[in-house]
């Protein structure tokens, strides 16, 4: 299980990028909200969906949930 946080801040195409505790481009954390321990990034990004409708995963920590 890994710890997994969306970004409060929208990137230049609208979304929030789902990452996982360890990423390097982990947002600060007044720039992030905790959504919760998952087994993948598929359960994590449906979780930011939840209070980002426009949510991707990382291209680097979450590479098989990032969509372009």
């Amino acid at each position: 299980m890994t710890l997994y946080y969306v970004n409060k801040q929208a990137q230049d195409n609208r979304d929030h990028e789902v990452h996982r505790s360890d990423c390097y481009y982990l947002p600060s954390e007044e720039n992030r909200q905790y959504l919760g321990l998952f087994t993948n990034c598929h359960d994590a990004v449906r979780e930011a969906k939840k209070y980002y409708n426009q949510s991707n995963g990382c291209k680097f920590c979450s590479i098989e949930c990032h969509t372009t």
